[in-house]
């Protein structure tokens, strides 16, 4: 496969500004670069303020950037409406966060479901197969029928990552999915989401503050006051940083 056909994500000296024009204008990135590819496990770290929440939502496709290019899947999104963007962050992408924002008036089975009824409405036989075959894959297979208040933090989140996956996502991005739960539920979802990336075919960027996670990713990926400071794979420099 070449290059480009790997390539899921890359970003071309992108830069985010807030008040512009006005006497408080900042600028919280500052001409990032970097690529994430179909292989790639990877960990985005930096302190507080360093800009990782931005980035995210970049990222997403949930904020625009003030300049540079985003491209998803090859294709430039600078140039794309509203509605082209959000069909694409639809098709293309997975969120899994800290707090999973399920829909407590609805079963797990229903919440798995609820991104294919927002594109289609009432789902077919198939996509109901693909939720039932996805919660058996993270181990909630005789939980369906369940609130999730009925369940606890870890479980609320497989069922999180269950969500995120039934679209079938080139590009699962994760923030801080372990934040709130205990060592080993931290850890297991943390293997969840190595058994995605490697089963499913999901490229993964997770962003955490647990260095015992992210030293365990296959790239790490290290953001300081909105620049790029190093880029990192298990055999040394992958990116340039940013300066």
């Amino acid at each position: 496969m070449s290059e480009s056909l790997n390539e899921v994500l890359r970003l071309e000296a992108l830069r985010k500004s807030y008040n512009i024009g006005q006497a408080n204008e900042v600028e919280i990135l500052h001409g990032i670069n970097f690529s994430i590819h179909r292989n790639d496990f990877a960990a985005l770290i930096g302190p507080s303020g360093s800009g990782k929440s931005t980035l995210l939502n970049i990222l997403g496709l949930l904020d625009t950037p003030t300049s540079g290019e985003l491209y998803l899947l090859n294709q430039a999104t600078s140039i794309m409406d509203d509605a082209e963007r959000t069909k694409l962050r639809g098709n293309s992408i997975g969120f899994v966060f800290q707090f999973h924002h399920l829909i407590q008036a609805f079963t797990v089975f229903e919440n798995v479901l609820m991104p294919l009824i927002m594109v289609h409405g009432r789902p077919n036989q198939q996509a109901k197969q693909k939720a039932y075959d996805l919660l058996h894959a993270v181990g909630l297979e005789n939980l369906s029928k369940r609130k999730p208040s009925e369940l606890s933090g870890g479980q609320q989140q497989r069922v999180a990552i269950a969500r995120a996956l039934i679209t079938e996502p080139a590009l699962l991005l994760a923030d801080e999915p372990t934040g709130n739960l205990d060592t080993q539920t931290a850890l297991d979802i943390f293997e969840l989401f190595r058994k995605v990336n490697r089963e499913l075919g999901s490229a993964v960027l997770f962003v955490t503050h647990d260095p015992r996670l992210s030293v365990n990713c296959d790239r790490t990926i290290t953001l300081v006051d909105g620049r790029i400071e190093s880029d990192m794979n298990r055999t040394g420099l992958i990116g340039v940083p940013t300066f």
